[in-house]
């Protein structure tokens, strides 16, 4: 192995795979990168077992092969030098960098160690908006279930593709947020997969500057890529084990009427959560009262050690008057996934699931169960 690479690319390229990376100390082989000079570029490799991701760094190749070598000192030492190129070179598991003013070797293990990233098992791809699908994405990322041991299928993201759309959907049982965008070019066939919220994490990390994204599902396994155009080559390939189960039903619990609409300024009422959440017990409890004659809603907070707070917010409202009581952690996770200056809140009496809406914007909807009063 002999490549001559620019420090800048190479160093995206690691900045990207180690964080795939973890300490690992069942198989310390995982604490690694694999390094693989292959035709014009290096491709740096990673994995956790459940997730994998390469990046190809276009090089000058003198001299094709592969090493193992640890994340930590490879990326340390690429970081804190200033030269602009570097020449890799493998010999007796060893890699020699040099550049003009460092020069330094880093021992290296047998890559034939090293876990197998799997390729797409179809060549069949749907490509997407690659900065649309991961605002989607992060729109909804918060609301995963957190609790592994009961219901693994709501610990990661549902992501369903339609003909001409696709809905993205995450939930704790507690609150659940949908956020749909659609396609550019109708699909053939549908599908619908869990994807585990780590690798969501990571998608959105790694192609939310990207400028396009391919997508390659299998029923067990997900890929994601994006090309370098110019030279028609894969850039990043980001691997996957999906989470396997039947994701609930959750459009039946989604309330298609409501007794009250609330309709109200996105950021009068973010600041005021803010500020009243200041006085909170240990339940994160607020309380709402909307008042039709007032015109708008009276937000309530208390805490026996701290005081209490109480504000007043003018709004819209429709329907019945009423008293409701929210985490107020939950309710500010979900506004400031909204985007719009307005926002209507559709509330079900003191203990039915209540819907906020951007006004204007159909294509994302959270549902919030109240607490209820005692």
């Amino acid at each position: 192995m002999k490549a001559i690479t620019l420090k800048e690319n190479f160093k995206k390229g690691l900045n990207i795979v180690e964080k795939i990376v973890g300490r690992n100390l069942t198989l310390p082989i995982l604490n690694n990168i694999l390094l693989k000079a292959d035709k014009n570029f290096i491709i740096l490799m990673a994995t956790n077992l459940e997730i994998g991701v390469k990046y190809w760094v276009l090089s000058k190749i003198e001299k094709e092969g592969s090493i193992v070598v640890p994340t930590k000192v490879l990326s340390t030492f690429i970081s804190n030098i200033s030269d602009e190129k570097i020449s890799i070179t493998l010999k007796d598991k060893k890699i020699y960098l040099d550049a003009k003013n460092n020069k330094t070797f880093i021992k290296g293990l047998d890559p034939e160690e090293f876990p197998i990233i799997p390729d797409s098992e179809t060549k069949e791809f749907i490509e997407l908006d690659s900065k649309a699908f991961c605002e989607a994405i992060s729109s909804v990322l918060g609301f995963c279930s957190q609790n592994q041991s009961r219901r693994p299928e709501i610990t990661g993201i549902y992501v369903n593709f339609k003909k001409d759309s696709v809905d993205i959907v995450a939930t704790d049982s507690y609150r659940l947020g949908e956020k749909n965008i659609l396609l550019k070019n109708p699909i053939n066939s549908e599908f619908a997969f869990i994807l585990p919220q780590r690798t969501a994490q990571e998608l959105v990390n790694i192609f939310s500057l990207e400028d396009n994204l391919k997508i390659y599902y299998s029923p067990n396994h997900i890929l994601f890529e994006s090309m370098l155009l110019e030279v028609k080559n894969p850039k990043i390939h980001l691997n996957s084990t999906l989470i396997q189960g039947e994701y609930p039903n959750y459009k039946d619990i989604i309330p298609k009427n409501f007794k009250t609409k609330v309709t109200i300024d996105k950021d009068e009422l973010l600041n005021q959560i803010k500020t009243a959440g200041i006085f909170t017990d240990k339940n994160n409890e607020m309380k709402f009262d909307v008042d039709s004659k007032k015109k708008g809603i009276t937000i309530f907070s208390q805490n026996a050690d701290i005081g209490e707070n109480e504000s007043f917010i003018e709004a819209l409202i429709e329907g019945e008057d009423l008293n409701i009581c929210f985490n107020y952690r939950f309710l500010l996770e979900g506004l400031t996934n909204i985007k719009s200056k307005k926002i209507s809140i559709e509330l079900n009496g003191s203990d039915g699931p209540s819907i906020i809406r951007p006004v204007g914007d159909s294509s994302f909807i959270y549902l919030l169960m109240p607490i209820k009063n005692s």
